[in-house]
């Protein structure tokens, strides 16, 4: 009870990343503001959101939740890499309030009461599936002195009967009118600014739809796959925009399986596109795209383009092997029919993301470094991830049938595939370090220009760089490759500390060079060698900018309020060839003219990338990159010869900070 006599109810909420912003909490918004709707709860219950960074220790957390004593009720939020954490929380939650209720969940316990409760007997319940309506129910229940082992009127959910056994209710219908779900923006739920009145998140998370129609092998998708896709009402995601704009939130990310697919996927775009033309943000939407391009995907793209709303338009093919997809149940998606997708996105200038799995059943190592081959002749930004096997997914009730031998996680609680009937231990144990240094070059974009180039000028493939880097880190002697070496092994550790050292360190930057010249140049054409030498500089001058330990920045770069926004500013770079037409040039699929051609330009660097380097969240960090003038603002808008440029009014220089 709280000193006031109120039921005293957290919620618990951790995302995967150790990093310096939070992930915004919005399952538990949702769930706060969904209780607080009921008149009863709102006078009776006190409700506290816990929100915490993947870094945060089971010994930090428990000290600052518990150390007014135990809430009587704590829920959490679960998801796989954060089950054990929970867990063990509830087991010291039991210690203080023998009687208080645990309630989990999420798509990781959905559905999965025995194995649970059977590790966990401190948990009370587990929602099966959505639990805005659900929670505020259970939180009835407990203000009635209902026992939480008699529950059995509350659909939707598992618990432990009187005699121990476990009891689950009938499933509770997916919530159809979305707008019955409070906004936990709108309504305060969520607390969106920090003690100076910034917006305190990483990004904004959204949600304008539920539900996906596909029914992938590997996915589980908030529990909702093969399922009618129901929208959020355009008047209520509108009002969410105006207040992330007021708050001069840069990136509002969506939550949606598909993005795209639905006519008011359009509508909203207009909504963004107007919002930001009136006040400047956001600046990007980010978003999972509609699996199949529709004619509303087109439309909404060029609006974006035209905008200037920068996104990374994401191909999600996860394979390119025949038979892996007709296991994965998408051979007849229409997501594999991708290379005129891909052209018409270069044609217009876009940049293109795509996702692959590795490890999938029916793939081999031969039929995947092919098909990364042949993707990555269209599309240089390519994350590899490791197949894991998630609960409720066909592989995971199709283990036995494929072979699969799997290990959990050593502190998440992911099934990752160790072997199946088409790959063995010693097959993936070698796609492990190209995974590695796909997510960090590819992914990430450390070598953003050079890829397209090194293809079709030097007649190296992506996957021959990505390999010759991990030999010669393996043999080199050079003391910068050893934090390379450190990271760069088989496990669940992202490789979020090695793409910031490959940033952040001039040392880091020495050695690309160095590799370059030993590994990469003695096999390029000589007539060619020199524009791929300038090629590569570019990439390197182009990596995103970091403050010193001072607070400064490097000699050379001034700083520049471009709105509201700080930018670093290199100017007057010299070009012994036109890298930014060749390399537009090569992603168009023209040939080029290569014939040395001086040129100057500036380079604006958006400032605060560490806070998204060991996240390896590639969609953000690429708006960090270095970009010319016109790539930044369009042809002509700031013009040093005119004050008529829409953004000139905004430029203001700050000085050198060398």
């Amino acid at each position: 009870m709280t000193p006031d006599g109120k039921v005293s109810v957290y919620l618990l909420q951790q995302g995967i990343w150790d990093m310096p912003l939070e992930s915004m909490p919005l399952a538990s918004g949702y769930l706060k503001a969904a209780a607080l709707t009921d008149d009863r709860i709102r006078q009776s219950a006190e409700i506290k959101i816990f929100n915490y960074r993947g870094g945060v220790t089971l010994t930090e957390m428990a000290n600052e939740i518990f150390t007014d004593g135990a809430p009587d009720v704590l829920a959490c939020s679960v998801l796989g890499w954060n089950f054990r954490t929970f867990g063990s929380l509830a087991e010291t939650f039991k210690q203080l309030n023998p009687d208080g209720w645990v309630i989990f969940g999420g798509t990781h316990v959905t559905d999965q009461a025995r194995r649970t409760f059977s590790m966990f007997s401190d948990v009370d319940i587990i929602v099966n599936g959505e639990g805005e309506l659900v929670f505020p129910d259970l939180l009835n229940r407990y203000l009635d002195g209902t026992s939480r082992h008699r529950l059995g009127t509350v659909n939707g959910i598992s618990f432990r009967g009187l005699d121990g056994d476990i009891v689950t209710t009938l499933p509770r219908d997916r919530i159809q009118d979305l707008d019955v779900i409070p906004s936990p923006v709108l309504t305060g739920a969520l607390e969106l600014t920090d003690d100076n009145g910034a917006f305190r998140y990483d990004v904004a998370l959204m949600e304008t739809n539920r539900g996906c129609p596909y029914k992938c092998a590997f996915c589980y998708w908030g529990g909702a796959i093969g399922q009618r896709v129901r929208a959020f009402s355009r008047e209520r995601l509108r009002q969410e925009l105006e207040l992330y704009a007021s708050l001069k939130v840069h990136t509002i990310c969506l939550c949606d399986a598909n993005f795209g697919l639905l006519p008011i996927d359009e509508e909203f775009v207009d909504d963004v596109i107007e919002i930001r033309e009136r006040t400047g943000y956001p600046r990007a939407l980010e978003s999972s795209w509609a699996k199949n391009k529709s004619k509303v995907f087109y439309r909404i793209v060029r609006k974006m383009k035209e905008a200037g709303l920068r996104s990374s338009f994401t191909l999600a093919l996860q394979t390119l092997n025949p038979e892996a997809l007709r296991l994965m149940n998408r051979k007849n998606m229409k997501v594999n029919e991708w290379e005129d997708l891909v052209a018409w996105l270069n044609s217009e200038n876009l940049e293109c993301y795509a996702e692959l799995i590795w490890g999938a059943p029916g793939e081999t190592v031969e039929s995947f470094l092919e098909g990364y081959d042949r993707l990555s002749s269209y599309v240089s930004r390519i994350a590899v991830y490791p197949i894991l096997l998630l609960p409720n997914t066909d592989y995971s009730e199709k283990k036995e049938e494929y072979g699969i031998v799997c290990v959990r996680g050593d502190t998440d609680d992911f099934e990752y595939v160790l072997a199946h009937n088409t790959m063995t231990m010693a097959d993936n144990q070698k796609m492990q370090r190209f995974l590695f240094w796909s997510r960090v070059l590819a992914d990430a974009a450390v070598f953003r220009h050079s890829w397209v180039a090194l293809r079709e000028l030097g007649e190296v493939t992506q996957s021959q760089v990505l390999r010759r880097m991990d030999e010669w880190i393996a043999a080199t002697d050079d003391p910068a490759a050893v934090p390379l070496r450190e990271a760069c092994t088989i496990g669940t550790a992202t490789p979020g500390a090695a793409i910031d050292y490959l940033y952040r360190d001039p040392e880091a930057k020495r050695l690309l060079e160095r590799w370059w010249e030993e590994s990469i140049r003695p096999s390029l054409p000589a007539e060619q060698a020199p524009v791929l030498d300038e090629i590569f500089r570019y990439d390197l001058l182009t990596q995103p900018v970091y403050r010193n330990e001072n607070g400064g920045f490097a000699d050379g770069v001034s700083t520049m309020l471009i709105g509201d926004d700080e930018y670093a500013v290199r100017t007057g770079i010299t070009l012994a060839y036109d890298v930014p037409r060749i390399v537009a040039q090569l992603r168009a699929g023209e040939r080029p003219d290569t014939d040395p051609a001086t040129i100057t330009l500036d380079l604006y660097y958006r400032i605060g990338v560490e806070s998204f380097t060991t996240t390896t969240n590639s969609e953000e960090i690429v708006h960090f990159m270095g970009r010319t003038k016109d790539a930044l603002f369009g042809p002509g808008d700031l013009d040093d010869s005119s004050s008529d440029g829409p953004y000139t009014s905004l430029l203001r220089d700050t000085g050198s900070c060398g």
